[in-house]
């Protein structure tokens, strides 16, 4: 399996924000971001797989700045590091000013993507190799993230077996 460079899973999303995509602040919809991260995101882990993915987690998405109805967003994402058939994917949300052209970072997340099969199964995907300053810190500093994110899952694995299942009403 041949290694690729983490450009090549590069993807990136511009839309314009509009009145119907905001809340009552005037500001994107944290949902709208959120669906957007998660679709750029599958597009670079598709990219890099050559293979059906399915998101395994999402880190986080930090909203950092408010995205306006005057600006633009602009989403990136590449694979950061990889497992055996899982894919970190790093997203960076960009939102410019249309008028000054200034550029913020409004938002980042990391979300987990595994590669499958036809049957669902996982299949192996190939190793990443960083080049720029930026895939070469999120490349050394990915080992930690993973082991975070196993804590993660095992301690929402046991709170699912702890929680009511029943009718709301029921309890």
């Amino acid at each position: 399996m041949k290694e690729s460079y983490i450009r090549e899973t590069l993807a990136v999303k511009v839309s314009h924000v509009f009145p119907p995509d905001t809340n009552n602040h005037g500001t994107l919809f944290g949902g709208k971001l959120m669906s957007y991260i998660d679709d750029i995101a599958s597009i670079s882990a598709m990219r890099h797989s050559r293979s059906p993915v399915v998101t395994a987690s999402t880190d986080s998405v930090d909203f950092l700045a408010p995205i306006g109805t005057e600006e633009s967003v602009c989403i990136e994402s590449f694979v950061t590091w990889t497992g055996t058939s899982s894919m970190e994917i790093f997203v960076k949300v960009l939102a410019e000013n249309l008028i000054t052209g200034e550029r913020t970072i409004a938002a980042t997340a990391f979300l987990t993507f595994v590669a499958i099969d036809d049957n669902g199964k996982p299949v192996p995907v190939p190793k990443v190799i960083p080049q720029t300053e930026e895939e070469k810190y999120l490349h050394e500093t990915a080992r930690s993230r993973v082991e975070e994110r196993k804590k993660r899952k095992k301690a929402s694995k046991e709170l699912a077996g702890f929680i009511h299942k029943g009718k709301p009403w029921e309890t």
